[in-house]
């Protein structure tokens, strides 16, 4: 059964019945400025972006890309700081009715303190938090923080891991279940690794609702091929090398040319 109180769980499930999947959009605040950022997100969400994933910069990003590390270290060298996620997040929710859930390293919201984040994160309107560094076993904390202000945690799944450690990943997840396709670091590769459509197999015969594949899509091509087995495709560094490399204008380009694989074939996965 679908969460109501999930606005990423009432998409997803909305984009369902519509008879397709989910186009994820990855940016981080701050690049390449603040007010850049904001106007990119309202952009992807305008040309066909289904959920926004507001990265929250970081300086020891373990899971990124050389894309996505730059980017994020542009954004740290020109000052940002926490509270413009949710300046951030304010600014896109008065444009656009799109759920926004950043992705954060857990020790940025330890240092922001658990309860405070939640909150904070609750009343500038995000849907919740992609936490890739924290497994369900450690996050009692944040869960309950979670729960408390009605937000979203989204865990994730790799190739590698168990059946068991799956299940534990599929009940405390709310929102859907990140689908890590690839082991290794965030970044467009030509092929979207076969691991993944496996994986979200195992995802969904163990119970998962809504299983969205992310790490190495970069084609709208790519996005109707995850989408015949999966809920939703998360595409970053294609989105954040666009906007670097040509502004917002190419970044609505390169948006609706991955919008174009948003026709969900018939599904073999679920």
């Amino acid at each position: 059964m679908t969460n109501t109180d999930s606005p990423v769980e009432s998409t997803l499930a909305r984009l369902r019945a519509e008879g397709r999947g989910a186009l994820i959009g990855y940016l981080p605040v701050g690049f390449p400025t603040f007010e850049e950022s904001v106007e990119a997100a309202i952009t992807m969400a305008r040309n066909g972006v289904d959920i926004i994933e507001f990265g929250v910069p970081y300086s020891d990003p373990v899971m990124d890309g050389p894309i996505i590390q730059a980017a994020c270290q542009q954004a740290l060298t020109a000052g940002f700081h926490v509270d413009q996620v949710f300046e951030a997040i304010r600014r896109v929710r008065a444009e656009v009715d799109v759920p926004i859930l950043v992705m954060s390293y857990f020790n940025l919201i330890l240092q922001h303190g658990v309860e405070q984040y939640a909150a904070d994160l609750a009343a500038a309107g995000g849907a919740g938090a992609i936490t890739p560094d924290l497994i369900p076993d450690e996050a009692a904390e944040w869960i309950a923080a979670a729960d408390k202000h009605n937000l979203d945690r989204v865990f994730l799944a790799a190739p590698t891991s168990s059946d068991e450690r799956l299940k534990t990943i599929i009940e405390q997840s709310r929102g859907f279940v990140y689908t890590v396709s690839t082991m290794g670091v965030t970044g467009a590769r030509r092929d979207v690794d076969r691991a993944a459509r496996v994986l979200a197999d195992r995802l969904h015969a163990l119970g998962c609702e809504y299983a969205c594949v992310g790490i190495g899509i970069s084609t709208g091509d790519q996005v109707r091929g995850v989408l015949e087995y999966a809920e939703g495709a998360i595409v970053g560094s294609a989105l954040v090398r666009a906007l670097g490399e040509g502004g917002v204008d190419a970044l609505a380009e390169t948006t609706r040319s991955l919008a174009e694989g948003l026709v969900q074939a018939e599904r073999t996965g679920n």
